[in-house]
């Protein structure tokens, strides 16, 4: 199953302060922290907490979130299906980035330990 443009528009437009607060509710109702939360995010983008901060306060979309992000070497390790999507066949760069980004949060939610999310072997 492949995205369509549409789909791809609309996850572009979509600012990452919208999302966040979902992410944090997420990992929080399952007992993770918001530090655990935070290093999920900067080993993906290479993002500093100062520069998640300023994503947040700038209300930066996705385009532009990943755009400016250091996407990790082994961020292509991260697998399966997010959202009814198969990640590794998500066509559109941008889409695959952010639900790369999904997934991790779902495998933190999950109270996978955090060696594996980060693909340390």
């Amino acid at each position: 199953m492949n995205t369509t443009p549409e789909h791809d528009l609309r996850i572009a437009g979509m600012t990452f302060a919208e999302v966040y607060p979902h992410y944090v509710r997420k990992v929080e109702s399952k007992g993770r922290t918001l530090e655990e939360l935070h290093q999920v995010i900067q080993w993906l983008t290479g993002y500093t907490e100062a520069d998640i901060q300023e994503c947040i306060a700038d209300r930066r979309n996705f385009a532009a979130f990943f755009g400016q992000a250091k996407l990790h070497p082994n961020a292509h390790l991260i697998t399966g299906s997010i959202c009814g999507y198969r990640i590794e066949e998500i066509q559109n760069p941008l889409t695959r980035q952010v639900r790369y980004l999904d997934k991790l949060v779902d495998e933190l939610a999950k109270r996978r330990k955090m060696e594996k999310i980060l693909r340390a072997g």
